[in-house]
């Protein structure tokens, strides 16, 4: 027969070790690998991260039609990938504004927002997004846009801008 004091210290014992079982257990559920269905994106991650249609241009390809270096405005070119392009326009060493073309052929959302619009610049329909940026659609296709990046670079600045790229050359891109 077990003496009181080898039935406490076995049941103590006992106490002990399903105590250090189960906070192990648990410990390891939380370092056990994720369900695969925790990792399928939601519909407002998808948005967030479109896909580039195939059919987009390189931005490579605008290049040419960016308004070359001038007056006292630099264009350096700081992005390009599949369907768009971007320069920083800087003026006495300064980023006053930045210059971009982007193909909607992957976000035709872009390109709708032109339909009613009744302001055009250089013939093309124009519109303003906030209060910093001008853009144009070129060829139902090619949104060109100027962000104002200093607040010296006003709206009239932005709608001069959009007129020195090469609007007809960039409308004859397919």
């Amino acid at each position: 027969m077990l003496r009181p004091t080898s039935l406490r210290t076995t049941a103590l014992a006992l106490v002990l070790s399903l105590s250090l079982i189960l906070t192990g257990c648990a410990g390891a559920k939380d370092t056990a690998p994720p369900s695969p269905t925790s990792t399928i994106s939601t519909p407002s991650e998808i948005q967030k991260t479109e896909a580039v249609s195939a059919a987009a241009l390189p931005g490579s390809a605008f290049n040419a039609f960016f308004p070359a270096t001038q007056n006292g405005f630099e264009r350096v070119y700081t992005q390009e990938k599949d369907g768009f392009a971007e320069a920083k326009l800087k003026q006495d060493g300064s980023d006053v504004a930045k210059l971009a073309i982007s193909d909607t052929i992957s976000t035709p959302a872009a390109a709708q927002k032109f339909a009613n619009v009744s302001d055009a610049i250089a013939g093309y329909p124009a519109l303003s997004i906030g209060s910093q940026q001008t853009a144009i659609l070129v060829n139902d296709r090619f949104q060109v846009k100027v962000i104002s990046v200093a607040d010296s670079f006003t709206a009239d600045d932005r709608s001069a801008w959009l007129q020195k790229f090469d609007l007809k050359g960039l409308s004859e891109l397919r």
